[in-house]
Parts: C-alpha cells; structure tokens; sequence
C-alpha cells in the first residue's frame, strides 16, 4: 500500500505540490477577503450589508470591463511562451499592463459620468470602492503570469505573507469605520498585494509589441465577452435584487452565494494548477493526454461534488446559526435546500472550462455558453422577481445554472473526443 501511494504520488509530484502552494496562496488572497465578509455580516446591519454587497456587485461589473479577460489570456500566452519564445515572455507584463490601463482608465471616465444618475444614493459607496477598477486587474494580470510559469510557491508566499499583514488594518478599520471603513480595506488589501506580486516579479521588458498585443487583446475579447455572460447569470442577480429594492434580501443571498464561492475553490485552484500542463499538451497535439485528464478529473469532480453536497446538507445549518446568528436561519435554510443541486452541478463543472476549455483553445464554447445561458439567466430574473419575488431569482439560478453546467460538460467531450493527434 505505502508502495502504491508512494507511486502515486512520485507520477503526480508536480500538480501535488502545486496544488499545496496554490491553495495556501487562494487561502491568503479569499481569507481576508472572506474574513472582510464575515465581519460585515456580523457588524454591520442586514440592510447596510446589502448595501455593501449590491455596491461590491456594481464595482465587479466595472472591473469585469477593466480587465475584460487580460489575466486569463495572459496565463495561457505566458504558459505557451514559456515553452516556446523565452524573448516574447518578458513582453508580455507591459503590453498586457498597458491594455488594462486604456480600458480602466474608460471605464473610470464612464463611471464619474453615468454614476450619479443610475446609483443615486449608493452612487458615494461605489466611489469608495473605485480603486480597485485599475488594482483588480493588475492583481490578476500578475496572477495570470505566475500561474503561467507555475510559480505557485512564490505566489503563496507573497499572498501569505501580506494576508496577515492586512490583517491588522481590516478590523480596526471595520470596527472603527463601519461600512466605508470595509470597502477601504478591500483598497488597501489588493494595493498592498499589487505591490508585492509586482515586486515578485522583474523579469519583464518595457518595449511595445504589436504582435503580442495582437494576440492577448484578440483572445481576451473572446474571453472577456464569456465574463458579460458569466456575470449575466452571477452578479447581475445582486443587481436586479438592488433594482426592485431588496436590500435586506441581498445580504441573505450573499451568504449563500459567498459559502459557494468558497466550496468551489478547490476545483478552481486545480484548474488553474493543471492549465498551464493542458495547454502543453495542446500545443504539441498529445490530445490523447488531454482526453485521458479529462476523464480522471470529470470522475474526481463527481466524487468532490457528491462529498461536498452531502457535508454541506448535514452541517449547514449549526454552522450558519453560529457565523450569523442575527439572520433568519428559516429562510437561510429555505435557500440553502433549494442551492444543493446547483452546488453539486457547479463542483461538478468547477475544473473544466479554465482548466481544459480555455487552455486547448476553446474559450469560444465557454464564451458562447455564458452568453446564451447568461440572457436566458436575465430573462428568468425578470420573469420570477415580478412573479415570486425575491425567491424567484433563486428558481432562475437553479434552473439556469444546472442546466448550463450539464450541457456545457457534454458538448465539449464531444469536441475534444474528435481531436487527433499523438
């Protein structure tokens, strides 16, 4: 038996400690800002938590066009540069560094023009917040490099590191500021972690590259118009929730949605461990290798998402009178029951759009199924808040998301298993 682990482990060494390193590194970067979140739910009331939550949405829509799929396309040009023109690798960090500073830079200007009109009274709080238009997707830009080069160690430590410096900040300023004292340190937090990924990393060269520019910026589009249609059917549900003015409803939401992002994280840090090693094999046409993955992590994603389900299913509800005692645990409970299948679909699906679609060069299926499914996912909204209310836009995510994750798995088997090569 000590035999075969050891086996196991000797053929798998690599993505092992990787996976190790990468998740100490989502632990640092996701616990603050999940400890951010904590301590909003518990120190601020239900409605200024969902003012808090529906302000976080409006600014992740800006950021969405800031970056626009810049990070994503420059793990995949960085993992394929890596392997193949050492020279055009240095290039990448300012080509794609200047993209993110024309976009955002719009993106800004549009914001101080439109805000005051559309948000009103929220319009002060998504101010607050603006810094992150340009800071989110430079941290992301260098995430993408790192993850590129598989320097996930590195990465961990400087997220690690900085993580519990900010530490400090983040209460005091909670505690003592409240609301706006929350959204400064989620500034604070991405300028510090900005600073020391940038520091981590000097092996660049300020030289413009049209080319490279080209190449990042054309299959960014793609990517970036699959984030419109991943935030049709995600963060836009915040924003209709804030339209028909269900603040106090947004913060219950939040809540489930927040616990999901946080039993997904494993399957999206073995996504991006595994993309760099999928989009080789792609490169050298070893599609046999890429189907063979596929396979194994489709069987282990069935076994995470059915552990997980169940953990969740039995352990939910002490865990969530314990964390937020102020809410009401019925209609948190109501919520929960009816997320289980959507929690199990989307684990299910949680590797293989970043970690395979994306790194073989299918980012148009994912784009297209986050469009389609993204304004199905609106119509549904609109359709269930006017006939349900608040609970409908539950009912529209269940039905959206479970089906677009069943579809999205069987299509692109089917593509891939027509490939062939070595």
């Amino acid at each position: 038996m000590q035999k075969l682990i050891h086996k196991h482990y000797q053929r798998h060494k690599e993505t092992i400690h990787n996976f190790i390193w990468r998740s100490l590194q989502i632990f640092a970067k996701q616990g603050i800002t999940f400890l951010i979140f904590i301590l909003c739910a518990k120190l601020l009331t239900p409605y200024e938590f969902g003012v808090y939550n529906y302000a976080l949405a409006i600014i992740f829509f800006l950021i969405m066009f800031g970056d626009f799929g810049i990070s994503t396309a420059t793990s995949k040009y960085v993992a394929e540069y890596n392997a193949t023109d050492k020279n055009k690798l240095k290039l990448i960090l300012f080509n794609s560094g200047i993209i993110i500073l024309g976009l955002t830079i719009i993106v800004t200007i549009l914001t101080l023009i439109i805000g005051p009109g559309y948000l009103q009274d929220k319009y002060i709080y998504v101010l607050w917040l603006l810094p992150l238009v340009f800071l989110a997707p430079m941290t992301s830009l260098y995430d993408g490099i790192y993850r590129g080069l598989k320097r996930f160690k590195q990465l961990a430590i400087i997220s690690l590191i900085l993580g519990f410096i900010s530490l400090f900040f983040v209460y005091f300023l909670i505690k003592q500021y409240g609301l706006v004292g929350a959204l400064v340190s989620q500034n604070l937090f991405y300028f510090i972690l900005l600073l020391g990924v940038a520091f981590g990393y000097k092996e660049f060269h300020l030289k413009w590259n049209s080319e490279i520019m080209k190449n990042i910026g054309k299959y960014s589009i793609i990517v970036g118009i699959g984030s419109v249609g991943l935030f049709l059917y995600t963060r836009i549900d915040i924003i209709f929730l804030g339209t028909y003015n269900f603040i106090n409803e947004i913060a219950y939401y939040e809540i489930i949605n927040k616990i999901l992002l946080i039993l997904l994280l494993p399957s999206t840090i073995i996504s991006q461990i595994i993309s760099p090693t999928i989009t080789k094999y792609y490169e050298l046409k070893q599609f046999s290798k890429i189907k063979d993955k596929f396979k194994k992590y489709f069987l282990f994603s069935l076994l995470l998402s059915l552990i997980i389900t169940f953990l969740v299913f039995v352990f939910y509800k002490p865990i969530i009178s314990l964390i937020f005692p102020q809410y009401d645990l019925k209609l948190l409970s109501i919520i929960f029951n009816l997320m289980l299948i959507v929690y199990f679909t989307q684990i299910l699906n949680g590797i293989i759009p970043t970690g395979f679609a994306i790194s073989t060069g299918h980012a148009k299926i994912t784009t297209s199924f986050l469009v389609i499914f993204g304004f199905i996912h609106v119509f549904l909204n609109y359709l269930f808040i006017n006939l349900y209310g608040f609970i409908g836009i539950i009912y529209s995510i269940i039905i959206t998301k479970s089906t677009t994750d069943i579809i999205f798995l069987y299509y692109y088997w089917r593509k891939i298993s027509k490939l062939n090569g070595k």
